[in-house]
């Protein structure tokens, strides 16, 4: 048979022009004069030529990729452009290409210039390749039209035959057929069963909803997208691939899977497609192609020819064997090349029965490679067997040696880090064993990284940014140290790893799994009351926050080992912990303990400004916002600095809150995005979906709902398959938009999810529920609702929810009693700062004074309070316009302060007495029975939210209604009514 050869055609320009086969000129000018009008690509760059005289090689398979794109117009590469003079080019950007090597910057020769369908039309994570695809075009061929044609198809084939990088280049030659993206997941790390959906989930940026786990979340997110997913190296989790599989083919139509294995999944559905070897001539491309990185002026001539087609013949031209082996000519000729293998492959041939041929042919040639070493590669070779997930150059103890590790194509380098192939890992750890050195060298393993996370931990105290970046990319070593570590007979370095990285777990929803090893951590050791055991205590509270909120046993006894230590941040952080627990169930209690981890917190900002934001939450929740504003701007100051980024966005989301109640439309949306922002890179669910909470009702409240319904979409799939999550507002904000929006009787519902019983939330959303009742007619059962809602908003002492509850009351009412409610809830909006609430407060007053008769007050108001809302820009909602707009008037509207004044001027003479005990309001009632009681005015003022000013005018009021001058006074009188 005639051999093939390849020689050196230099730099050329290459021209690709309709359907006529690729052909070389000297310079782009001389290409373009042979242009006749069809579609056609111009490149330039060096070339090989065959014998037969057609040009080959990775700058003719570029420009016959930029013909593909060219849709009637001709392209024109950088390198071609540059050459070009007196021609008009329109530069149409940098575009990667289906090959999935280098972006290209790409022109269009003259015309209108238009957009290019590239492969950065469609969303991809596709990975960047160092080298150009080689052959395989009947494949990408055949594995198209069975991908057209089935859901889910597996390449599988031996370790090393080119599954992966077929694979993603059959991704990017279709990626036009899945318009909602391209997604690739690589599961080389991956051995766990939960393990394999928790890292798609995370690739694709599905926040994983604990109850649901990952496996539905991502189903729910992918339901009725068309996206396709390719899950490389799959061997190592057969089980979690093909769960995760069944479910995504069972609840997502339009989601196609291409999975590489090294054995199939056995799943219903599946197409398995088994890789074969090269053929022979594209071997020899292949090798020729890596053979040009380690020897430039390489070519396939008459003496090498014989050899090289030797070499990937016995290779059975599987793709990394012959990238291995022409990575050896930087030393050896073809020829010692294809002598050696003889040696090897005659070594080997009798390796363990029952594993293909071709696994065979791939152990020997990596046994070359490896034997092709000296005994100081072999060691770090072998020895670099017990990272996951990659490694760095100073994990790996240098660059010497890595670097000819690399150069043998046994180590893998990108983007600052490496990685050996995980056929290429198993038979390196193989070697470790043989050597009798693998409790050593995981032993290593362990100190390298429990020292790398110690002496990361200072970051956690300055800068969390850095210190994820710094963790982040080793999890996968980071787990692999622990599992070792708390294996041992020993288990101190793995407990002391274990609460070094226990911020870790606060990302990508990895919560369970961080308690899961700070619980082993903590067994191992349970009777042990020790710093070590306080810090890992500590690290399962910090997790607890959003994985087990109410959990607070973890932060209690590490608040008793501290405290009896006298470690005085550790008791700090603890109180902090536990202030937190309270939150939600005992505001006193949450200050008390808040105030206490303060004031212990010296130098520790973590526990000094969590201890701020608790306060100021409090505050928030009882509508003290003026003094809540200076303690959350201090610790969110505190906590942007360190990249505290978890209880960073709560407190946004907090002073967004705020600026709402205020009225302050601009700088609420300013901080509700900010929050999201902040939030997004924990990828965690309770803090991302809170924060989008904020942002959509900031969208709602402004009237933009499709916005707070499109904020809201992704996390509402979530939600289809999670059942019962805690997420604090969701509920509300969804009853809100549907109510907004008309639909009343999904309204209903989610305002009843809202209250969560036990905690302050019992009362939320109540009022609102209170409203849709009576919007559907459901009269007993909103009276009922909001009576609940009353007396849990007066107990909590939630002046905001009050207001709401005692406004539907008051709708709810007759006249008499519906005015003293309505001047009730106004009242406590105006003691508290409640802009927003204002302008409900008027809109009741203005339906009350039309049902009593005074259409021309009303209208006063209401134009009036129409004016305000547009001027904050907060509309009504429809039906509530609606039901008002019939009112008119010429007078000219008041300012908002003139308007309040208006009706708080006009009430007393149409009803109220102007003296005596009948014209004291329920507001100046409950003052009085607390001051007959002996409650000085702060006391009141603590039990009813509001400020001892406020009191003080209270009770001067009631001092002249009542005609008295003092408190015994007052105490005389209020015996006698209130006996």
């Amino acid at each position: 048979m005639t051999e093939t050869k390849l020689l050196p055609a230099g730099t050329v320009t290459i021209l690709c022009a309709g359907d006529a086969p690729p052909a070389v000129f000297a310079t782009p000018g001389e290409a373009l004069a042979t242009l006749t009008g069809e579609p056609a690509a111009l490149h330039t760059g060096d070339a090989l030529v065959r014998d037969d005289g057609t040009p080959t090689g990775p700058a003719v398979r570029r420009c016959e990729q930029l013909r593909e794109l060219a849709d009637g117009r001709t392209l024109v590469s950088a390198s071609a452009a540059a050459a070009l003079e007196g021609v008009t080019l329109h530069d149409l950007g940098v575009h990667r290409l289906p090959d999935l090597t280098a972006p290209e910057r790409i022109f269009q020769l003259g015309g209108t210039p238009a957009p290019l369908r590239s492969l950065d039309a469609v969303p991809n994570n596709l990975p960047l390749q160092l080298t150009g695809f080689v052959g395989r075009a009947a494949e990408t061929t055949e594995v198209r039209g069975r991908l057209a044609g089935g859901r889910l198809v597996t390449l599988a084939g031996p370790g090393g035959s080119g599954k992966t990088r077929l694979a993603a280049q059959v991704a990017a030659a279709a990626a036009r057929q899945w318009p909602d993206g391209v997604r690739w997941v690589e599961l080389d790390a991956v051995t766990g069963r939960e393990e394999v959906a928790e890292l798609v989930a995370a690739t694709l940026g599905v926040p994983v909803e604990p109850h649901a786990g990952a496996a539905r979340s991502i189903a729910t997110d992918l339901r009725d997208r068309r996206v396709l997913l390719c899950l490389d190296n799959c061997e190592q989790a057969l089980d979690g691939v093909a769960d995760l599989a069944v479910e995504l083919l069972r609840s997502c139509p339009e989601v196609a899977l291409l999975a590489t294995t090294r054995e199939p999944l056995g799943v219903p559905g599946e197409t398995v497609w088994r890789l074969p070897p090269l053929a022979v001539e594209e071997a020899v491309a292949l090798f020729v192609e890596r053979a040009g990185a380690v020897r430039p002026l390489f070519t396939l001539d008459t003496s090498s020819a014989a050899a090289v087609r030797s070499v990937c013949t016995r290779l059975d031209g599987i793709p990394l064997a012959v990238e291995l082996a022409a990575a050896w000519l930087g030393t050896l000729t073809p020829h010692q090349i294809d002598a050696g293998l003889d040696d090897r492959f005659a070594l080997l041939t009798r390796g363990p029965r029952g594993v293909p041929a071709r696994q065979q042919t791939l152990a020997a040639s990596i046994a070359w490679s490896h034997d092709q070493l000296d005994d100081e590669d072999r060691a770090v070779f072998r020895r670099l067997a017990v990272f996951a997930g990659g490694f760095t150059l100073a994990a790996a103890g240098g660059p010497a040696a890595l670097g000819r590790l690399v150069d043998k194509s046994l180590v893998v380098a990108e983007n600052g880090r490496y990685r050996m192939l995980e056929t290429i890992r198993e038979y390196a750890a193989a070697r470790l064993a043989e050597a009798g050195e693998t409790e050593e060298v995981r032993d290593r393993h362990l100190d390298h990284f429990l020292a790398l996370a110690e002496a990361a931990e200072p970051d956690l105290d300055r800068d969390k940014d850095a210190w994820r970046a710094r963790m982040e990319p080793e999890r996968d070593n980071l787990r692999a140290a622990l599992e070792w570590g708390l294996a041992r007979e020993d288990p101190t370095r793995g407990r002391r790893l274990a609460a070094a990285v226990a911020w870790l777990w606060n990302l990508r929803g990895r919560g369970h799994e961080g308690l899961a090893y700070l619980k082993r951590a903590v067994a191992r050791c349970p009777d042990e009351r020790s710093t070590l055991q306080a810090r890992l205590l500590t690290g399962m509270g910090l997790v607890a926050d959003t994985t087990a909120p109410f959990d607070l046993e973890a932060a209690r006894l590490g608040l008793e080992i501290a405290t009896e230590l006298g470690e005085a941040g550790l008791r700090a952080r603890c109180l902090a912990l536990t202030a937190l627990g309270h939150l939600y169930t005992d505001f006193d209690a949450a200050w008390a303990v808040a105030l206490e981890a303060e004031q212990a917190a010296g130098t520790d900002g973590f526990a000094r400004d969590s201890a701020l934001m608790l306060r100021g939450i409090v505050l928030h929740a009882r509508d003290r916002h003026d003094e809540a504003g200076p303690l959350l701007a201090e610790a969110a100051e505190g906590l942007l600095r360190r990249g505290d980024r978890g209880l960073a966005s709560t407190v946004l989301s907090a002073q967004s809150a705020s600026a709402l109640a205020a009225a302050d439309l601009p700088r609420a949306r300013e901080l509700a995005e900010r929050a999201v922002e902040v939030a997004a890179p924990l990828g965690d669910f309770h803090r991302v979906n809170t924060t989008l909470c904020r942002l959509a009702m900031v969208h709602c409240l402004a009237g933009e709902v499709d916005a707070g319904f499109r904020v809201m979409e992704p996390f509402l799939r979530l939600l289809e398959t999670a059942g019962d999550v805690f997420v604090p507002g969701m509920a509300g904000v969804m009853g809100e938009l549907h109510r907004r929006r008309g639909s009343l009787e999904e309204a209903e519902r989610w305002f009843a999810r809202e209250a969560v019983p036990g905690t302050y939330m019992a009362s939320q959303g109540l009022a609102e529920r209170g409203a849709v009742l009576r919007a559907l007619g459901r009269t007993a059962e909103a009276e009922g609702v909001v009576a609940t809602a009353v007396d849990l908003t007066r107990r909590w002492g939630l002046p905001s929810a009050l207001a709401a509850a005692l406004d539907e009351q008051g709708y709810l009412a007759a006249p008499e009693q519906a005015a003293e409610l309505h001047h009730e809830a106004l009242t406590l909006r105006l003691d508290h700062g409640l802009r927003l609430g204002v302008l409900d407060s008027l809109d009741a007053l203005t339906t009350l004074l039309a049902r009593t008769g005074r259409e021309a007050d009303a209208a006063r108001v209401f134009v009036s309070c129409s004016r305000a809302r547009a001027e904050l820009g907060f509309p009504r909602r429809p039906a509530e316009q609606e039901t008002l707009q019939a009112l008119t008037t010429e007078d000219e509207p008041m300012s908002l302060d003139d308007v309040v004044a208006f009706v708080r001027r006009t009430r007393g003479a149409r009803g109220r007495p102007s003296s005596g005990w009948g014209s004291l309001t329920p507001t100046e009632l409950e003052v009085v029975k607390l001051a007959a009681e002996g409650c000085t005015n702060p006391e009141i003022g603590a039990k009813l939210f509001m400020s001892r000013g406020t009191v003080k005018t209270h009770l001067a009021h009631v001092y002249a209604k009542l005609g008295i001058a003092n408190r015994t006074e007052l105490a005389t009188v209020a015996a006698a009514h209130l006996a």
